[in-house]
């Protein structure tokens, strides 16, 4: 299944980095950026996340959260959160439910692996409505982090 620009977002409930349970609902009434990242302390990923770091006051004055997920544990994510500094939840898809509910999984990655989450980026706004879809098939590509910025700004 993979989401689409107008649907309702599907809801999750995860694991953060903190241990804290996060779900997405518990952003209704804010806009949220969902970012699904494949692995913790590979390279495109440590760029992605610093990148979004940096530009947070971006996305707090567009009343916006920023939530990454992954396969990775919690307890993995909780080091390479501490490791960059990043300053936004990382959320745990350990048993890969949301990537599978938003379309974001690779079958086949790297080195063997499976099952992996797929580098993309969702714009849900304060109503749970996917306002910007961009799932990427390349894991070595970036989000189109103008298109994401664009779309909050229509939304403030």
């Amino acid at each position: 299944m993979s989401v689409k620009i107008g649907d309702a977002a599907p809801d999750f409930t995860l694991t953060a980095d903190d241990k804290s349970t996060v779900s997405l609902s518990d952003y209704k009434g804010k806009n949220v950026v969902v970012l699904f990242f494949p692995l913790a302390f590979t390279g495109v990923c440590t760029t992605e996340l610093c990148n979004t770091r940096d530009d947070i006051s971006f996305y707090q004055n567009m009343d916006a959260q920023v939530l990454a997920i992954s396969i990775d544990s919690p307890f993995v994510l909780e080091k390479f959160k501490t490791e960059q500094n990043l300053n936004f939840p990382l959320l745990s898809d350990f048993n890969r439910d949301a990537s599978k509910s938003y379309g974001a999984m690779y079958e086949d990655f790297v080195l063997g692996m499976k099952q992996v989450s797929k580098r993309s980026a969702f714009v849900v706004d304060k109503e749970g409505i996917i306002r910007y879809a961009e799932v990427l098939d390349n894991a070595g590509e970036l989000p189109d982090f103008d298109a994401v910025k664009g779309t909050l700004s229509t939304l403030k």
